[in-house]
């Protein structure tokens, strides 16, 4: 992938030599231009194109978005009612992801949504420790972690 992203890159400076301007819309245009041929020539470089990477970045970035704002949401939602009918806890939380930096991620991202905190990791990496401030079924807050960070990060790094 960072080959990729060079590659682009010196082609758009091609590009901006081969026009003789040297202004960001030329530059652009030469970037966009390398990037669909590399998209052209994906077949016949070593690695998966990295188009579909920052794809994947993106879709996480969103994912955290919708997340940050339904967690706050119901966070806020707890704060404003009168009687507090919460049930917080501890559950554990076991992963697929591997690499230090994908459960980093993952533990940020959770940590990083209004109710919830990673509290631990176990030192085989592979269990989780979350607090969340309200859990009414623990199965369907793992079910809804997998299907939603975990399969993201997964996207993103493999």
């Amino acid at each position: 992938m960072p080959f990729q992203i060079l590659l682009n890159l010196i082609l758009a400076l091609i590009w901006v030599l081969l026009n003789n301007s040297w202004d960001l819309v030329t530059f652009s245009i030469g970037y966009v231009l390398g990037f669909l041929l590399i998209f052209a020539l994906r077949r016949f470089l070593p690695y998966s194109f990295y188009g579909q990477k920052i794809v994947a970045v993106v879709k996480l970035l969103l994912l955290f978005l919708k997340e940050l704002i339904l967690s706050s949401i119901s966070v806020i939602k707890q704060i404003i009612k009168p009687d507090l009918d919460i049930r917080p806890g501890i559950f554990a939380f076991e992963t697929q992801l591997k690499s230090d930096w994908e459960i980093t991620t993952l533990a940020c991202l959770i940590s990083l949504t209004p109710g919830t905190l990673t509290v631990s990791v176990t030192p085989d990496k592979s269990i989780l420790y979350i607090h969340a401030i309200d859990i009414p079924d623990a199965e369907q807050t793992i079910a809804q972690i997998k299907d939603s960070f975990e399969q993201a990060i997964m996207e993103v790094s493999r």
